[in-house]
Order: C-alpha cells, then sequence, then structure tokens
C-alpha cells in the first residue's frame, strides 16, 4: 500500500516538472538548502555595502586622491557603470553557467576589485576597482533567485526574494557606522583590504559549499521542467518587444527618480550634508542614512502587499511618488529639527519602497514569456538614478563651492547642498509626472 501511494506520489511530482534522483533522499533539508541559498545571499550584502560605503570615507577619499565633489560622484558611480551594463547578460550567464560558477566569479572578481580599490595610487587606478566591483557583484541576486528556484518549494520563493533584500539593507548599515568605526581606528584602504579578503574567502566558501541543483548532492529539486526547457529566442527580439510597450519605458524611468534619490542621499551625499550642514558628527549621520535604508527595506513588501490588497498598481505608485517628493522638498528646503528631519527621512525611505510595486507593475504589464526580460530592463531604473545623481550632485556642488576646506577636504554650505539636491527633486518630478500614463494592469498578468 505504501509503495503504491510513493509511486502516486513519484507520478504527481513528475506531472508537475520536478525532478527527481532516482536513489533520492528526499528534498533537501532546511538548514542544507538555506546554507547554499545563503553563501550567495553574503555576496549580496558585501554588494550593497561596498555599493554605500564611499558615504563613510568622502573626506578621506577627496584628500587622498585630490578631488573635489564632480570627481568624487563619479568614483563612487563607476560601481553603477558596470552593475548596470550586466543587469541583462547577468540572466543568460547565469543559464549557461549555473549559480555556482557564476558566484564564485562573481566573489574573485569582487575580491581583486576591492584590494585594487584599497590600494590604489591614484584616482583611475580606484575608478577601475570600483567598476570591478559593479560588475561583479551584479550577479549576486539573479543567481539567488536561480539558486531559489531549485532549492525551495515554489511557496517558498517569494520569501526568499523578500530575505535578498534585507540581506542587502544589513550590509548596507554595516557600511554606516560599523564601517566608520572601523575606518577612524584603522584607516580606509586596511579596512578595504579587509574586505578584499573576506570577499575571497566568500569565494572559496561558495566552490565547496553551494551546487545549483539539489540533485547534484543527491536531494530531489523543487525546479520545474520550465526551468530547464527555457525556449533561447533573439535576445535582441525579445527586448525590442518589451520596449515596444508604453509601461516599460514609464516603469523604467520612474525609479530613476524614486530610487536614485535614495541612492544618492544614502550612498554618498547625505552623511557629509547631514555634517557639514546640520552640524553632527560621522557616525550620528551614518546612523540616520542607515535609517533611510531600513525604512526603503520596509517600505517595499509592505507597499507591495497593500498594492496587492488594493487590486490595483497605478494609484498608490502616484500616491507614495508624491509623497517622497514632499518628503524630499521638506529635507532640502525647509528649516526643520533635526528630530523632524530624521522622521520625515523615515516616512521619505518607506514610501521610496514603491519600487517593488513598480516591479510588479512591470512584469505584468508584458505577456508571460517576456516577464524575465522586461524585469531585468526595469531592474536598471534605481540603478541608473544611483549612476546618474550621484555624479550629477557632485557636479553642482563644486560648481557652488565657496574655497571652504578642513583638512584639505573641500566643505559645501546649505545652498550648494539645496541646489545639488534639487536635481533629485526634479528627477522625482518628473517620475510623478509619468506614473499616471502608465496603463493599469489591475494585478493581473498581460496575455
Amino acid at each position: 500500500m505504501r509503495r503504491l501511494a510513493d509511486s502516486g506520489l513519484q507520478r504527481h511530482r513528475l506531472h508537475r516538472g520536478v525532478r527527481l534522483n532516482p536513489n533520492r533522499r528526499g528534498y533537501p533539508p532546511a538548514a542544507v538548502a538555506w546554507s547554499v541559498w545563503g553563501l550567495g545571499a553574503l555576496l549580496y550584502l558585501i554588494g550593497f555595502y561596498q555599493r554605500v560605503a564611499p558615504a563613510v570615507m568622502t573626506d578621506q577619499l577627496m584628500i587622498d586622491f585630490s578631488i573635489g565633489a564632480a570627481e568624487l560622484g563619479n568614483l563612487s558611480a563607476f560601481y553603477f557603470y558596470s552593475y548596470v551594463a550586466m543587469q541583462i547578460p547577468t540572466g543568460l550567464i547565469a543559464d549557461r553557467w549555473g549559480p555556482r560558477r557564476l558566484l564564485t566569479a562573481g566573489a574573485i572578481v569582487a575580491a581583486i576589485g576591492s584590494a585594487l580599490f584599497a590600494s590604489a595610487p591614484d584616482l583611475w587606478w580606484a575608478n577601475g576597482g570600483r567598476l570591478l566591483i559593479g560588475a561583479s557583484v551584479a550577479v549576486a541576486f539573479v543567481s539567488m533567485l536561480k539558486l531559489a528556484s531549485h532549492w525551495f518549494a515554489p511557496q517558498q520563493f517569494a520569501l526568499a526574494s523578500g530575505l535578498a533584500l534585507v540581506c542587502g539593507v544589513v550590509g548596507g548599515v554595516i557600511a554606516g557606522v560599523p564601517l566608520r568605526m572601523l575606518i577612524e581606528a584603522w584607516g580606509w584602504r586596511p579596512v578595504m583590504g579587509v574586505s578584499a579578503a573576506l570577499t575571497g574567502l566568500l569565494a572559496i566558501a561558495i566552490w565547496l559549499r553551494v551546487r545549483d541543483d539539489p540533485v547534484d548532492l543527491a536531494y530531489d529539486s523543487h525546479a520545474h521542467a520550465a526551468h530547464g526547457s527555457r525556449q533561447h529566442g533573439s535576445i535582441v527580439r525579445g527586448m525590442a518587444e518589451v520596449l515596444s510597450y508604453r509601461n516599460t519605458w514609464i516603469l523604467l524611468i520612474t525609479p530613476i527618480g524614486v530610487a536614485g534619490a535614495v541612492l544618492t542621499f544614502a550612498g554618498l551625499w547625505g552623511v557629509p550634508y547631514l555634517r557639514q550642514v546640520h552640524g553632527l558628527d560621522t557616525k550620528t549621520a551614518a546612523a540616520i542614512t542607515s535609517l533611510l535604508l531600513i525604512a526603503w527595506a520596509v517600505g517595499g513588501p509592505v507597499l507591495g502587499a497593500l498594492s496587492e490588497r488594493l487590486g490595483r498598481r497605478r494609484p498608490l505608485y502616484v500616491w507614495t511618488t508624491a509623497a517622497a517628493l514632499a518628503g524630499w522638498l521638506v529635507v532640502i528646503f525647509a528649516p526643520i529639527p533635526i528630530w523632524l528631519l530624521i522622521v520625515t527621512l523615515l516616512i521619505t525611505g518607506l514610501v521610496s519602497g514603491n519600487l517593488i510595486i513598480g516591479f510588479a507593475f512591470a512584469k505584468e504589464s508584458v505577456p508571460a514569456r517576456l516577464m524575465g526580460t522586461a524585469s531585468g530592463i526595469c531592474n536598471m531604473g534605481p540603478l541608473l538614478g544611483g549612476m546618474l545623481l550621484q555624479p550629477a550632485v557632485g557636479w553642482v556642488l563644486d560648481d557652488h563651492w565657496l574655497g571652504a576646506t578642513v583638512g584639505g577636504a573641500r566643505v559645501y554650505d546649505a545652498a550648494a547642498y539645496q541646489a545639488g539636491f534639487s536635481l533629485m527633486a526634479g528627477c522625482l518630478l518628473v517620475s510623478l509626472c509619468l506614473i499616471p500614463f502608465a496603463k493599469e494592469t489591475a494585478c493581473q498578468q498581460s496575455s
């Protein structure tokens, strides 16, 4: 009787397209599955850490490389240049190489880039290090999702995706007060050198522990046949088709303002702004920008779930973008006490988590066969925001610089920061004007 039941279960799994190992031990235990996925998540954490790390070392970087705000913004943005460029090919490479090899290679290159940045004798080499870091850690998110589809049951996929964002924010928080304390004690170069060494150790751990599929460790796989039988059509044709939808363009451009403002403030210019305009010490300023990132992470799943509950995407996207714009206008222009500034930043970060609505909106706006391409294209929006706004704000700061320096690092007044941050507000205004023209999907997949 039990044999018949097992046979029926096996037929059911085969019908669902689940890969079974003839010498199976069942599905992998949770501890094994999460440890495999967790190593990929650690590379994503390192990537987010490297993304915002320059914010707490702006003075040191300006002094060491004899640069102003424009060059500093460009140095930080070199991470985004390669990260954005890698978004489309990463999915294709992941399919061909598998997550294990891709994550290992990514961690190795990230370690090399970090070491190059830490030992850079001049700005040219530092830019090269940041470029390598951005290109290498760009593989982490897609690889994590691919591992999740093989190692976890379908109903756990959303949990793994949400925890991925949490891991990223943890990296951002580590790059705040903890990183600043280490830099004050040891200097930025030794700390970045240790970061390179730890990333190298992660590469070894990934190669030894991670496997593309549970079958490689004699477990059953949760992957469905659809994952292994992809139709490889023309990439260019698929992208052209996705870009023929109006919503794709709107949902690609909108996060440039919304997420770009968060990445520009928390990722580079918020700490020096809070120090130079509001008189805070670096650790306190870093703590505030970390709180902004945490609020941003919390806002994503909350607003995504609320959108699902409402059964609409566009109205909530419009109102939260309007709230984000209002919040940044208060931060930039209103003479408010520091406690109210912190509250405003928290609310602004929370509503800026609406990029999760945008991802779902974009996926639903195209036929199911184009979801992956649409997600890859629209995922470039937030990154483009950091890539464009960080150096642009720096350029405006230099243009409004009055010549003041402290210890060889340039100091900018409130008017300079208001002019620079006005670019963030301008991009948000464009985003707010565009969203009403998006076609509502009513949370239903386009056919």
